[in-house]
């Protein structure tokens, strides 16, 4: 289990504690149902309700002789009430209780992750629209491209985080489904009026067929949202990382007064928490990937899902909850060197203009892209070497002489071209 990184809502969905009343939730209210098909009377039901509780010491006591955790929770329950706990559990089987209760705690964990990306995405946002306008240079594989926007950086990323709630939101729907339908799925001993009843008291959906579990396809798309969620946060977290390298030193995430970098050299500022999250986006991928396994058991069940759940479940919903919040925290107070994202554009010499040129002398000489595109590459690949600046060279290159106005060259490298519909692509998100 990954304590260190609970919070503390989290942790409470988790605990023991939880669990057992979430699935005594599930047995009151299968009691309920039972007491309105006139199955428990009324005076029983109601000393059910009035007395029902457990304790998890007595339950690890009991669990520890007969090695089967949900007997031990219904033995200490009805020791609770008394000679009225012999309705506790009528008709059901172990799963019944516990994949309806885990549906219930699944989804009230999802929501804590839905209201975490909520507040992630409203610190993304609030940094796309502060530099909406910020001119920065683009990059593909790692090399200078054309400029772009800070602000576009951040609104990509606002754009993923909605896509990632849709998923959580789907995840959510599709977990919060119940099953009281017995051994094998056939309400043999427990008819579907019960299941109905329970799952409706719980705001729950009857599953339309089940078997003696509900089906593990559901419980691996909690997962599979999850990982992708971690996959969309590595991605953020890696791009700090590279634009905060020393050869970059365009964004710095947060550094504390007394923070240290390395123990061996104090000039060390390093993106420790960008890279946190992207060694938990890995475990998180591994956590969906056992969730997949799990979906094919045995015939209608065998129990070598149950095992891996109790790790997965809890470690993923900590892990990502951690993630995003050091995420959320990463972004609010992320260190802009607007300096040093001027001087990159700068960087290579005008080079991050050339497709703009090529496409400006096509027209204008009306020559074939080959042989336009391999004027604008030599003068690209001399500057590239610590040569002149690019627009130097093409101003002195002889294949050019007389043919281009040397003001409309210039005018080529006007960086806001690259950024005037900046505000349009902002308007398709309402910002």
């Amino acid at each position: 289990m990954i304590d260190r990184y609970a919070t503390e809502a989290m942790s409470r969905v988790w605990s023991e504690e939880n669990r057992f009343a979430v699935m005594l939730q599930v047995e009151l209210a299968a009691c309920r149902a039972w007491s309105g098909e006139g199955r428990i009377p009324p005076e029983a039901l109601d000393d059910i309700l009035k007395n029902a509780a457990f304790s998890v010491t007595r339950i690890e006591e009991i669990e520890s002789a007969v090695h089967h955790d949900v007997i031990a929770f219904v033995t200490s329950v009805a020791e609770s009430i008394g000679e009225n706990g012999r309705y506790v559990h009528l008709g059901l089987t172990s799963s019944d209780v516990l994949d309806t209760a885990s549906s219930l705690m699944l989804r009230e964990a999802l929501l804590l992750v839905k209201e975490a990306v909520l507040e992630l995405d409203e610190a993304v946002t609030s940094k796309a629209l502060q530099y909406k306008h910020l001119p920065c240079v683009g990059r593909t594989h790692g090399i200078h491209a054309e400029p772009m926007t800070l602000g576009l950086k951040f609104l990509n990323w606002h754009a993923e985080l909605g896509r990632d709630l849709e998923r959580v939101e789907l995840a959510v729907s599709q977990i919060s489904w119940g099953k009281i339908s017995g051994a094998v799925g056939t309400y043999a001993l427990c008819p579907p009026e019960i299941e109905a009843r329970v799952c409706e008291l719980l705001g729950l959906k009857p599953a339309p067929v089940s078997n003696q579990i509900l089906q593990r396809d559901r419980h691996a798309q909690v997962l599979s949202a999850l990982a992708l969620l971690g996959c969309g946060l590595e991605r953020m977290a890696t791009e700090v990382r590279h634009l905060q390298r020393t050869e970059v030193g365009e964004l710095y995430e947060p550094f504390g007064s007394a923070q240290k970098g390395s123990s061996a050299m104090p000039h060390k500022r390093n993106p420790v928490k960008s890279e946190r999250v992207c060694g938990m986006a890995r475990l998180l991928r591994g956590y969906s990937l056992t969730a997949m396994e799990n979906v094919a058991l045995w015939h209608e069940r065998d129990i070598s899902h149950s095992s891996a759940e109790r790790v997965i479940w809890p470690d993923a919903f900590h892990t990502i909850h951690f993630m995003l919040s050091d995420m959320t925290d990463i972004v609010r107070k992320l260190t802009v060197d607007e300096r040093r994202i001027q001087e990159d554009i700068e960087l290579t010499g005008g080079l991050i203009h050339s497709q703009r040129v090529m496409l400006a002398l096509i027209d204008e000489l009306k020559l074939p892209r080959e042989t336009v595109y391999k004027i604008v590459q030599d003068n690209a690949m001399l500057t590239a070497r610590g040569g002149e600046k690019f627009i130097e060279l093409l101003k002195k290159d002889e294949r050019l002489a007389g043919l281009v106005d040397e003001a409309k060259l210039v005018s080529l490298f006007e960086p806001g071209f690259y950024t005037r519909y900046v505000d349009r692509i902002f308007e398709r998100f309402g910002l």
